[in-house]
């Protein structure tokens, strides 16, 4: 049934959709199938209607001409019906095959590939007597089914009324016709009714498919409130996600403040940024950040710096061009190279200087 909810007023979100689908619940046009499967069925029997009337000649024959040494006991009449059965199945067959394939290949390319058992899951709400009449009585759907059944009621029932009007002329000299004549004759009166008839099927038929379809959007549509809650449940709650990042940017903040004391120097903006780095040529060929934080991670950083005793140097342009342009663990690239040299070898020829 159409959403008659005004508050509904979002499209349905993918995850919104999966679940309809998943429990079956997908758009179909039943009069599309219903109209698109009797063509076939009208095409298939104009295509095979030889090869059945010679079958039929075949039968008839076979069983008229032994109708007089037929010996009409029980056993000889149930093997004349198995044998008939068999022989009117072996001929219909094709056709009902043709039909039934029409019938799964349409809704196939209205609905796509799927499988569900919820369908076949008990549900105690399809045996609620008063929604049942609710449905039944006070459903827009209900009145819209109402409608395509008189209106097909009406169509299927003026096409014969048509054809046989136009016909009149043409049913007395049927009587100097032979069998075949007038089997072809009715076969294509007959072809010619369901012509007749087809054509107000499938204008109702594309106004059905095209119903179904914009009501199965209503029907799906969420409120705000709605999209809001799914969307927190599939990106998570920004105050838990909060709360997350947070706990890992401790997490990682501790690790670094390990890491200080083995750095060869920390870098200064002075009060912004600190950058720890050390250089140690057997583990990798350009100085290696250990750590950096701004403002009061930096601060931490320079106080576990001086109780280590790791030279603290300032020079805010590098400092700066260090912390955008390095992550922790990486290597300094290739044109900071020079500055940072030039800070370790005075950090060297200092230590040098107060060893001698």
């Amino acid at each position: 049934m159409a959403q008659r909810d005004p508050s509904k007023t979002e499209k349905a979100t993918p995850k919104r959709r999966k679940k309809a689908r998943n429990k079956g619940n997908v758009p179909k046009s039943q009069e599309l199938t219903k109209a698109l499967t009797i063509l076939a069925g009208s095409v298939g029997l104009l295509f095979y209607i030889d090869f059945l009337a010679k079958d039929m000649q075949t039968l008839f024959r076979h069983f008229l001409g032994n109708a007089f040494g037929f010996n009409p006991n029980q056993q000889n009449v149930i093997k004349l019906l198995m044998w008939l059965a068999g022989e009117l199945a072996a001929m219909l067959l094709p056709i009902m095959l043709f039909i039934g394939f029409t019938a799964w290949l349409v809704l196939r390319l209205q609905v796509g590939k799927l499988w569900t058992t919820e369908v076949f899951k008990f549900n105690w709400s399809r045996f609620n007597i008063l929604a049942a009449l609710k449905r039944m009585f006070a459903s827009p759907e209900t009145f819209v089914r109402l409608g395509k059944s008189l209106l097909q009621a009406l169509f299927i029932g003026v096409a014969p009324y048509i054809i046989i009007r136009r016909e009149m002329h043409n049913f007395l000299p049927l009587y100097y016709s032979d069998a075949q004549s007038i089997g072809a004759y009715m076969l294509k009166t007959g072809w010619d009714m369901v012509r007749y008839a087809l054509v107000p099927m499938f204008i109702i038929a594309i106004a059905d498919f095209w119903y179904t379809r914009w009501s199965y959007e209503e029907n799906l549509k969420m409120t705000k409130d709605e999209t809001k809650d799914e969307r927190k449940q599939a990106e998570g709650d920004p105050v838990v996600r909060a709360q997350q990042r947070r706990k890992m940017m401790q997490m990682m903040a501790k690790r670094m403040l390990q890491d200080v004391p083995k750095a060869d120097v920390v870098i200064t903006n002075p009060t912004h940024f600190a950058i720890a780095l050390r250089y140690d040529a057997t583990e990798a060929p350009a100085p290696i950040v250990l750590a950096k934080g701004a403002d009061n991670l930096a601060q931490k950083i320079k106080e576990v710096a001086r109780e280590h005793g790791v030279p603290i140097r300032e020079n805010k342009p590098l400092a700066q061009a260090l912390y955008k342009a390095v992550e922790v663990g990486d290597m300094i690239p290739a044109e900071l190279f020079q500055a940072v040299a030039t800070v370790l070898a005075s950090l060297w020829k200092f230590k040098a200087g107060r060893a001698s």
